[in-house]
């Protein structure tokens, strides 16, 4: 039985080159880094001061890395992202919510964007392509080879956590968080941080499974006991077990609250290489 407590960690998955896509589904647009280990070339990023030269080299890497990203999502359209576990297969109760989720988003006319992974990632994207929307994922290289799942549409590889996580949020008006692990939490925090500090709009948070995010939530209130945080920032949280509830929130939230349309998107300048 699967832990859904556990910290979100990939399972051993099928390269991105033997990944098959499903019956009918058109080859997907794929933008991965220059071949290399990412993860490894993080490590040392992150491990102390090295040669003025070296940290040169890799803000521009870094740099670089965000500008492939902005070319790649910027004309994905109103988006909301997903958040969950990679442990969870299909059948399972999580798996299943997160395939509704998807359609009721793509129903709704918003694209899908997730991490790009297995478990609740892929049903999210895939509950989006099985209702004739937009699939989107922001991949991410680990040691543990994480191969995007086959039912997107769009994939971006990121070498560097932070630069994928700002991705997953800026194209966003909404994030919808399934049970998860220290991957999910991770998600879930830096929005509601971000949310707290004013640095984004407040945008709605939804957290789909009462039981399974109740001891957190009721963990948030000691916080709020302590007068670490508010109560409006415990407020914030929407939950819900269904599905289309989740969505009918974000919609009317998006929509209503901040302005969100279906105009027609931005034009491709031929001239930036747009395509």
């Amino acid at each position: 039985m699967v832990d859904p407590t556990a910290p979100d960690a990939p399972p051993d998955e099928p390269s991105p080159e033997t990944l098959p896509l499903p019956p009918g589904r058109p080859p997907r647009r794929v933008s991965t880094p220059p071949s290399g280990n990412g993860a490894a070339e993080e490590r040392r990023f992150l491990a102390g001061p090295q040669s003025r030269l070296a940290e040169l080299r890799r803000a521009l890497k870094i740099f670089f890395e965000f500008i492939r990203g902005f070319r790649a999502l910027h004309f994905i359209g109103p988006c909301v992202t997903v958040f969950g576990s990679a442990r969870f297969r299909e059948g399972s109760a999580p798996y299943e919510q997160a395939r509704e989720v998807g359609a009721h988003l793509a129903r709704a006319g918003f694209a899908v964007m997730t991490g790009g992974g297995p478990g609740i990632m892929e049903a999210a994207n895939r509950g989006a392509h099985e209702a004739g929307g937009r699939s989107i994922g922001c991949n991410i290289e680990l040691p543990e080879e994480q191969a995007p799942n086959p039912w997107l549409d769009h994939t971006v590889t990121f070498r560097h956590f932070y630069v994928r996580k700002v991705m997953l949020v800026k194209y966003s008006y909404a994030f919808i968080v399934m049970p998860g692990g220290f991957g999910t939490l991770d998600e879930l925090f830096e929005i509601a941080t971000l949310i707290q500090t004013r640095k984004v709009v407040n945008f709605p948070v939804v957290l789909v499974g009462t039981a399974f995010w109740a001891p957190l939530v009721g963990f948030l209130r000691t916080l709020v006991t302590a007068k670490t945080i508010l109560a409006e920032d415990v407020a914030r949280f929407h939950i819900t077990d269904s599905p289309e509830a989740a969505v009918a929130h974000v919609r009317a939230t998006a929509m209503e609250e901040f302005g969100v349309t279906f105009a027609p998107k931005p034009k491709r300048r031929w001239w930036l290489f747009e395509r």
